[in-house]
């Protein structure tokens, strides 16, 4: 349902931040917590994408087309945060950067595991792998 996928995104975002949270005390702390769990899923993101780039070095086409396709990703992160917290961030209150930061965790490990599958790969048979290699 289109309805879970927010649940499930700020549940995943809470529990990567979980053993820096049970010491939380403060907003503040909280707030470094969140901000530690998104540069740790940043991070790792960027690790599989040169991984990714790197094992299909020798496919110009399709490394123009991942470099496009993270690009869009970029906009469409930020461009859902936005929607997600479309006022002042004031408006959200004191949690608006942990808040914030959990969302674009979830979303950064998302696509972490979308980019994930071309290293992977697809079993051999599948008629459906187009760039992704099989396995």
């Amino acid at each position: 349902m289109a309805g879970d996928a927010p649940a499930t995104a700020t549940t995943a975002a809470a529990s990567s931040s979980d053993a820096c949270l049970e010491h939380a005390q403060s907003q503040a702390a909280m707030d470094a917590c969140a901000a530690q769990g998104l540069s740790a899923a940043d991070k790792e993101l960027n690790q599989v994408y040169q991984q990714v780039l790197k094992k299909y070095t020798a496919n110009k086409v399709f490394i123009a087309k991942l470099k496009a396709a993270q690009k869009a990703w970029l906009a469409f992160r930020d461009a859902e945060l936005a929607a997600r917290f479309p006022e002042d961030k004031s408006q959200y209150g004191s949690a608006y950067p942990m808040c914030a930061n959990n969302e674009l965790e979830a979303m950064t490990r998302q696509r972490t595991e979308q980019l994930k599958q071309w290293l992977k790969g697809v079993q051999e048979g599948d008629v459906c792998t187009g760039s992704y290699q099989s396995t």
